[in-house]
């Protein structure tokens, strides 16, 4: 358990998948193609893997997914309650994860935002974080085909 800005930050537990899932739909990060359960229960309690949840008081305030593959750290579903934000949530939730990570000896934070979604764009910037320039490619290994 960590205390960061008023948030106190655990690994996800069955009881808090039902909020969790509503508070992605409600920030929009859910996508028909990624069953939001799924994600959570291949996520959870792995060495290589968890879903951190931040609670302010009784409220699910702030979440997000973390994981690595030995070099390189990933942040996923980072949402913050729109009704929760500018107290610093987005802010205590990231540095959660990163601290995860270095707890793992995982020295790089990596994360994806959509090239139109430049309010969050901004908010990593504030946190020191850099664009870098990759292009991602991707293919289902079932046949169907790409999603945007």
């Amino acid at each position: 358990m960590t205390e960061v800005s008023g948030l106190t930050i655990i690994a996800i537990e069955d009881a808090d998948i039902p909020a969790v899932v509503a508070l992605w739909e409600r920030c929009e990060l859910t996508r028909p193609w990624n069953e939001p359960q799924g994600d959570i229960a291949r996520a959870r309690g792995k060495s290589n893997s968890e879903v951190l949840v931040g609670h302010a008081g009784d409220t699910i305030a702030a979440t997000v997914m973390v994981g690595h593959d030995g070099h390189r750290g990933w942040a996923y579903y980072v949402a913050v309650d729109p009704d929760q934000q500018k107290k610093g949530y987005g802010r205590a939730i990231m540095t959660a994860a990163e601290n995860w990570l270095r707890e793992r000896g995982v020295e790089k934070i990596q994360l994806l935002v959509r090239a139109d979604n430049t309010r969050v764009q901004a908010f990593y910037e504030t946190l020191d974080y850099e664009e870098q320039e990759r292009v991602i490619f991707a293919k289902w290994l079932d046949g169907r085909p790409m999603t945007p």
